[in-house]
């Protein structure tokens, strides 16, 4: 074999990110020392980006089945039944590392490989997703940061046509030296005509498509899989450089072949390219692979097999076609302007083997690479070590307000609660004119040429997990889960982002294992499977001066169904007049409760300057039964106006219910609670909605009904005040509405 010889040192193991150990199984695997095509081969699969030997053990354990689930975890992207013969196919993932490195090309090529993880599995894409996470407004490469990541998820999915209706934006000093960039899509296929990885067919050609190869984003996998150095501008060469117009010429070409009959099976290069491409198609087949390195389409002279196998060019695809189908999507694809090459074929070897220049320069057995490799059971701190690690103690002098009105207007202008209108104006919403809903709890498209509507949520409140990860990782899920009830829809499944530090810790690792722990608690309680994901761990920097982990960040991105989108629901009051309830636990306003929760919630900090307390619990009863509840009343048509509760407590869910619809109200307090309590208290599994008066006997019938489920638990409702007015808690609509624009119109200003 060529190269055989070449000496391996330990300095280049090293620089692979291979452990010594590792390199022992290496060596045992092939019975033999590698060359360095081999060894970069080894490196980018055995990353932790693309194996999870850190995570797989603990994703395990989630549950990802019902009978609505055509394809879970393990394809490129999780696949639901919508009804009709319909299928919904999401996924959300990383592209943290990079943004930090190069924002604009870190964000557009995160946004561009989610694309092609829903499309390759035969949907059209139909709308995307984000959660950002960011560090200080004032640390110096804050600003850059933001306009280059925004920029980025605009300037790609605009100009593929995709639209962006929904995602959260939030600031915390833990990630100033490690932003978080998640990007999620959601596509629509025939039930019937999903499109799987795995190659099969001995002899079958396999053929290449898409953009060339060059030489960006070498070693990308492995950068995303290590803690940032002081370094971390050099790294940019590893980060992507995406080109949005070919991604659509891709969609197209691809959805055109795939109305065909020629494609066997079909497989995205994103992270590790090529290698993880063809090592994916091959394992899932339990076959081998011989590629002809010679001809695959290159933008760069002289590049080597290590380079082509490691470059991770954007806008690539790789296929196994039917054998003579080759003269028309080679058509199909000329006819759209993109390469195409026949590279391979499919063998019955269960090897990888490499040609070039008429040499063999790779030749490793394939269960090692993917299936055998290293799989981690790391140490973790019991959950007492762990509150303990933390310093997460009971707050027991919880301060109270004399200014109701002050205080929100101060938490309204603050960066983690003001308006994302200069974000969400940059990204194109309207696009494909399916859009329903963006800016309320979940953004709403219509399924094209029906009356179905998808509904679309990003959420996780890392304060929670750092402060309880079983109970955060809880709340995660059920506050996407309550985001798609709050709009009219019945929520399917989760995709998820799992971002946290470095996994090698017994704290962080504590966190990762709890958080999943509540997680799949909380989906099998509301019946919300998890269909697809991402881990994305070494989030963590030297760069901003003796280490700095992010908080554990599990981002969930919950998908729900409308059957008639004229039944979706809004968050802005409506008419002057109408009744405001809330709906919250039975057990929230007894008046010997001691339970509203203002521990690591938004008022403490905004206000106080405090981030003590512990997370709030999440009664997943509770959330079940107030879930079917509003969707049972907004299904009958019995409210005007829903928004849950989330960061600020039922203070924020007003005003954002004022100033969406334009209008005030009259709001009255608890006696059984101080005003802190009542009015900014994070507890969980409520919502506020407005109720016509003529409507009010029928809505006080279908509450009393209770939930579907009889082990769901019951709800209460309470009367809050009336819409009407033009001010909120003794603050004009109009200094709320400058408050809550202030921030980001000042800071990109400035």
């Amino acid at each position: 074999m060529s190269n055989a010889a070449e000496s391996i040192t330990p300095e280049i193991v090293e620089q692979h990110g291979l452990s010594p150990e590792e390199y022992e199984r290496v060596l045992h695997a092939l019975g033999r020392e590698p060359n360095l095509v081999e060894l970069g081969i080894f490196s980018v699969m055995w990353s932790e980006h693309c194996s999870y030997k850190s995570s797989r053990l603990h994703l395990k354990k989630l549950p990802t089945e019902a009978p609505w689930v055509i394809c879970g975890p393990g394809e490129n992207a999780g696949v639901i039944d919508i009804g009709d013969g319909q299928a919904a196919i999401f996924k959300m993932e990383s592209h943290n590392h990079p943004s930090y490195i190069e924002p604009y090309q870190g964000a557009a090529t995160g946004v561009g490989g989610i694309l092609r993880d829903v499309f390759t599995m035969g949907a059209r894409p139909v709308a995307n997703a984000n959660a950002l996470r960011f560090g200080r407004p004032d640390h110096p490469k804050m600003q850059h940061l933001v306009k280059g990541v925004v920029a980025g998820i605009g300037g790609y999915g605009n100009c593929v046509g995709v639209p962006t209706v929904a995602g959260e934006t939030n600031f915390n000093p833990a990630y100033d030296g490690n932003i978080l960039v998640n990007a999620m899509t959601v596509g629509v296929a025939d039930a019937d005509k999903i499109f799987y990885s795995a190659a099969t067919g001995v002899g079958n050609p396999i053929v290449y498509v898409g953009s060339k190869t060059g030489r960006d984003g070498i070693h990308g996998a492995t950068m995303a899989s290590a803690d940032f150095e002081e370094d971390a501008e050099a790294k940019r060469p590893t980060v992507q450089v995406g080109d949005p117009f070919t991604e659509k010429l891709l969609i197209e070409a691809c959805l055109e072949l795939m109305a065909t009959d020629a494609i066997v099976a079909i497989q995205d290069m994103g992270a590790a390219g090529l290698t993880s491409s063809s090592v994916e198609m091959a394992t899932n087949g339990k076959a081998g692979i011989r590629l002809d390195m010679d001809k695959v389409p290159c933008r760069e002279t002289g590049m080597t097999p290590y380079e082509m196998m490691l470059s991770e060019s954007q806008e690539r695809m790789l296929m196994v076609l039917k054998p003579g189908k080759e003269p028309m999507a080679e058509a199909i694809f000329k006819k759209w302007e993109l390469d195409f090459a026949v590279i391979g074929e499919v063998t019955d070897t269960q090897h990888m083997v490499l040609e070039f220049g008429g040499e063999v320069v790779c030749d490793i057995p394939l269960g090692p690479l993917a299936a055998d490799a290293p799989e981690y059971d790391r140490p973790y701190l019991s959950k007492e070590d762990y509150t303990a690690w933390a310093g997460i103690t009971p707050m027991t002098d919880a301060p109270d307000t004399d200014d109701v009105g002050a205080d929100l207007l101060k938490m309204m202008a603050h960066p983690n609660l003001a308006s994302r209108r200069w974000i969400s104006e940059q990204y194109d919403s309207q696009v494909m004119g399916d859009t329903l809903q963006t800016g309320g709890d979940a953004g709403v498209v219509r399924v094209h040429g029906t009356k179905k509507a998808l509904a679309i949520s990003t959420d996780c409140t890392p304060r929670y997990v750092h402060a309880d990860p079983y109970e955060g990782g809880k709340q995660a899920i059920a506050e996407a889960y309550r985001n798609l009830c709050a709009v009219g829809a019945r929520p399917l499944a989760v995709t998820n982002c799992l971002n946290f530090a470095n996994p090698q810790r017994p704290e962080i690792m504590a966190q990762f294992v709890y958080a999943l722990e509540g997680m799949g608690d909380a989906c099998r309680a509301l019946d919300f499977p998890i269909v697809s994901g991402n881990v994305s761990l070494y989030n963590e920097s030297k760069a901003t001066g003796g280490g700095s982990a992010i908080l554990p960040t599990p981002a969930i991105g919950g998908v729900g169904i409308i059957d008639d989108y004229a039944q979706m629901m809004t968050h802005g009051f409506k008419n002057e007049g109408d009744a405001i309830y809330m709906l919250a636990p039975e057990f929230w306003a007894r008046p010997d409760t001691t339970r509203s929760h203002l521990g690591k919630s938004l008022w403490l900090d905004i206000v106080h300057n405090r981030d003590d307390g512990r997370a709030p619990p999440v009664d997943l009863a509770a959330e079940l039964g107030a879930g079917q509840i509003i969707r049972r009343l907004i299904e009958a048509g019995l409210v005007n106006a829903v928004h849950d509760f989330s960061d600020g407590g039922l203070a924020v869910a007003l005003a954002e219910m004022a100033l969406a619809g334009g209008l005030g109200a009259d709001v009255q307090g608890s006696e059984n609670y101080t005003a802190a309590q009542w009015w900014f208290g994070e507890d969980q599994s409520r919502y506020v909605m407005t109720v016509s008066a003529d409507k009010i006997d029928a809505f006080n019938r279908t509450l009393a009904e209770g939930p579907e489920i009889a082990e769901a638990e019951m709800v209460g409702f309470y009367r809050v005040g009336t819409v009407g007015g033009d001010s909120l808690l003794g603050v004009s609509l109009k200094d709320l509405r400058e408050a809550h624009q202030s921030f980001f119109k000042d800071w990109m200003e400035a």
